[in-house]
């Protein structure tokens, strides 16, 4: 297909804004989500796939950490949980070992991100997402993601300082966006 193109017109050529323009309008590619791989995740080693199914969709990291969380933290990210029945023993599980922390960005990340995880109770995700593909019960469901662009930005705000988030353009971005 592309050999017949390079010979003619190039207009009608599936890679038409690369020829023409390498750095094609690409939308709003700017939104933010926060991904974080839990305890359990971190212990099973999870770490390397989850951030693989990411990258393999097209977003981009762009802030990381491995931290072990203090209860303190933890009750500032989980608050909107603090008249939960489970909300105690939460923050216990998640500061009972070290996490990994993530901003991720692209188009619609936040809604696709949360597609990628799967639903929170693993029992309902299907098969193709890590919850679904990786994980068994709700309480060992391996990680957290934001639910909208505001609570993104809010965890992001939290968990990582300004500089911590590292804005840069990957080679690949005009092979993924058009």
């Amino acid at each position: 297909l592309y050999c017949q193109h390079a010979r003619g017109d190039r207009t009608s050529s599936p890679f038409r804004n690369l020829q023409t323009n390498p750095t094609a309008t690409m939308g709003d590619v700017t939104e933010r989500t926060f991904i974080m791989v839990k305890p359990d995740g971190v212990q099973r080693g999870l770490v390397g796939k989850i951030i693989k199914r990411f990258e393999q969709k097209g977003f981009k990291l762009v802030g990381l950490k491995f931290v072990w969380p203090t209860e303190d933290l933890l009750k500032k990210h989980y608050a909107d949980l603090a008249a939960r029945p489970f909300f105690p023993g939460l923050c216990k599980y998640m500061s009972s070992g070290p996490v990994v922390p993530m901003v991720w960005e692209g188009l619609n990340v936040v809604k696709t991100g949360r597609q990628i995880l799967g639903a929170t109770d693993p029992k309902d995700s299907a098969p193709g997402t890590i919850r679904g593909d990786l994980c068994i019960q709700v309480g060992r469901n391996i990680l957290h993601g934001s639910d909208s662009v505001e609570s993104a930005k809010k965890e992001i705000d939290l968990w990582f300082q300004p500089k911590e988030v590292v804005d840069w353009k990957p080679a690949a971005t005009s092979w993924i966006y058009e």
